[in-house]
């Protein structure tokens, strides 16, 4: 064995255990790196040691005297466990991320003293201005090595591209001449393959490996009823093997999930992007040491946890691509002979797909529109006093914003940004190509919940494995369907749960930025004397209970029709559990575009059955743009004029607020303003559905 084989063994067997064995595969990628200091993509399934390969090359290129390995990594989740392998091996590493801001200071002073051997650096730090100006630069001059984990996120091919990773290229072209860089990945077919291999550049090595996991048990459980899903889940999980993960599509499905589980005696937790930082480390730590049966998770749990004995994977819901579901599953069974995987769908998956798909590049007019306000400024304009005259929701704000960025049409600094007149061509064809393939892997997860063949070859195929093969360990390949049965007491329970009725809704309490730049004097935080209360929908639009029956009725192309009986009667269980601090003494409707008679039937019907006044309707008025635009921004400025509630005897009423769907919340808040100014000792929001 040749030395420097020899060393990064010691190096591995620090890292792992003294048991532990580098493999050739391993090594010649370290190889490559340590000896050639070449661009290397690899491409290997989860568990099979990819980070151990930058643990390796990170600890022989110290001992030769480089600098440190800087690691742009996703999430928080994935940095604290490589900081603690690292650390195995005596390596001493660092992050600098969105959670440890007060840490970045000390960080580039240990940086400057040669004192750190490796950086981990969320993508998101690689588009402020400080960082891109400053710190960047010297990283791109003194790293040893560059490792972009999870490097599908650099394709916009990729199933879960992020914009910020495209600064990676501004990164990787100031390094000197023959800087090693490593990319990895285990969810990437051939199309985002060959994507990142070309921005490694023409030279690069890419070693890719057999997908197949051995441990895992693929199945499919078919069920009619959300209710019947989740009696599934309250039977069988007390069944599996050790702990796991229970994924859902949505934060209020991990929720609602999660209470339920609960309250059948098991020991969960949620966790979604909405998880507090600490509650999100107590959760993932319940989980590693076993205290908890299972973690009821959206995709915030995904990359980067790495519980090797993970014992099973369900998804409640199915994820709209085949790659997304493979990396998710993928955290099962790495050191476990066997663990279960159990995809449940749902009717309402689709719905929550063409969500997702809402969310994709804006069209070219909405582009044009934020290059010419930039344009026509004279100063760095923000983000929030963009919202206002432009038409895009604050999420594909930012993303167009970053993507101009990355491609030289603007440029983020202090105070916001700014155009800098370079030309930028809208790639419309290439946009399409990208919807046309979401829309490929939507087909793709159709066919894999319907197929009869292997389930783990075609996550395979799906991911351009050439070595894909039945795995004969799946329900399809045994011939043993996945049990389906749920007992009548679970199904009960179930459909207990779902039939609950009521959320509240949080009031708006700030106004949008920027208003005041359109000539609108609204800001900062909304005054006590003209806010509404905290309200009550009947559900949540994606809520597993009353959901599906609200899309049924308030979804798109359905007609206004009179409230049926069965949501009357929910309503009444709404108001009859409200613990309001004053009853509510008069009813006035929100005027609707859409369901005029829907709404004004609930306000009335609720007037009788409360006695209470109905005092009409907050009539809108035949002005400004659709109360449907996207930002909040953008619908302040069209309803903040929209509605004419003059005729309303308001004055030492205590009103409730009747409306169909509360989307954004800025109609409610608007008209809720008005009332208090005329005289309303408060306003309690009451609609149908909450969008949220």
């Amino acid at each position: 064995m040749s030395d420097l084989r020899s060393r990064a063994q010691a190096v591995l067997e620090r890292l792992v255990t003294p048991e532990a064995t580098l493999r050739d595969d391993q090594w010649v990628a370290i190889e490559a790196l340590v000896a050639d200091r070449r661009r290397a993509l690899v491409v290997q399934r989860t568990g099979w040691g990819k980070s151990a390969v930058y643990f390796v090359a990170t600890a022989l290129l110290r001992e030769g005297g480089a600098g440190p390995t800087v690691i742009v990594s996703p999430l928080l989740a994935l940095m604290r466990n490589q900081v603690e392998a690292a650390a195995r091996a005596g390596i001493r590493s660092r992050t600098i991320n969105s959670a440890n801001t007060e840490d970045w200071e000390a960080v580039h002073a240990e940086m400057a003293q040669d004192e750190v051997d490796l950086l981990l650096v969320s993508p998101e730090r690689l588009n402020s201005p400080a960082f891109r100006d400053t710190v960047l630069p010297w990283l791109a001059q003194e790293a040893g090595l560059v490792v972009i984990d999870e490097a599908h996120c650099v394709s916009d091919w990729g199933h879960d591209f992020r914009p910020d990773y495209r600064r990676i290229r501004t990164l990787l072209a100031d390094l000197p001449p023959g800087s090693p860089v490593l990319a990895t990945t285990a969810t990437a077919n051939s199309r985002v393959v060959a994507d990142v291999a070309e921005q490694l550049g023409a030279d690069a090595l890419v070693l890719r490996g057999p997908l197949e996991r051995e441990s895992l048990r693929l199945g499919v459980v078919a069920l009619p009823s959300p209710a019947q899903r989740l009696a599934w889940l309250a039977d069988h999980l007390p069944s599996l093997d050790g702990s796991g993960i229970v994924y859902t599509l949505t934060v209020a499905q991990a929720d609602e999930v999660a209470a339920f589980l609960r309250s059948t005696g098991l020991t969960v937790s949620s966790y979604s992007g909405r998880t507090e930082n600490a509650d999100r480390l107590a959760a993932e730590e319940a989980l590693l040491r076993n205290e908890i049966k299972a973690l009821v998770a959206t995709s915030a749990l995904g990359m980067g946890f790495d519980k090797p004995d993970l014992g099973f994977v369900i998804h409640l819901g199915a994820p709209s691509s085949p790659i997304a579901y493979y990396q998710q599953v993928g955290r099962a069974g790495r050191a476990t002979e066997k663990a279960d995987v159990v995809l449940l769908p749902g009717a309402e998956d689709e719905a929550i797909w063409r969500w997702y798909d809402s969310m994709a590049f804006p069209p070219p007019d909405a582009v044009a529109d934020v290059l010419a306000v930039l344009a026509e400024a004279d100063r760095p304009v923000s983000t929030g006093a963009l919202e206002p005259r432009v038409e895009l929701s604050r999420s594909r704000l930012e993303l167009v914003l970053k993507v101009l960025d990355v491609d030289g049409a603007v440029r983020r600094v202090s105070g916001g940004w700014t155009a800098t007149g370079r030309p930028w061509e809208y790639d419309e064809p290439r946009y399409r190509r990208v919807a046309e393939a979401r829309s490929a892997e939507q087909q793709a997860m159709r066919d894999y919940i319907a197929g009869a063949g292997c389930r783990m070859e075609f996550l395979r195929r799906q991911l351009d494995d050439p070595a894909a093969a039945a795995c004969g360990r799946c329900d399809n390949c045994t011939g043993v369907p996945v049990d389906p049965a749920v007992s009548e007491g679970s199904l009960a329970a179930a459909r207990g749960e779902l039939a609950r009725a009521g959320v509240e809704v949080e009031p708006r309490k700030m106004w949008p930025t920027g208003l005041e730049s359109v000539g609108i004097p609204l800001k900062g935080r909304i005054a006590a004397e003209e806010s509404a209360e905290p309200g009550r929908a009947l559900a949540r639009w994606s809520d597993l209970g009353w959901g599906p029956r609200l899309r049924e009725l308030l979804g798109p192309g359905t007609q206004d029709a009179v409230v049926p009986v069965d949501v009357f009667n929910a309503v009444l269980i709404v108001l009859r559990d409200w613990a309001w601090e004053t009853r509510p003494d008069a009813v006035v409707a929100v005027d609707s575009l859409t369901r005029p008679r829907l709404v004004s039937h609930l306000a009335q019907r609720v007037a009788a059955a409360g006695r209470l006044e109905h005092l009409g309707v907050a009539r809108r008025l035949p002005v400004g743009r659709p109360a449907s635009t996207v930002n909040s921004a953008q619908r302040v400025k069209a309803l903040h004029t929209a509605f004419d509630t003059s005729a309303l005897v308001v004055d030492g009423r205590t009103v409730l607020l009747v409306d169909d769907v509360i989307r954004s919340g800025w109609t409610t808040a608007l008209v809720a303003r008005q009332l208090r100014q005329a005289g309303a000792l408060a306003v309690l929001p009451l609609a149908l559905a909450l969008d949220a």
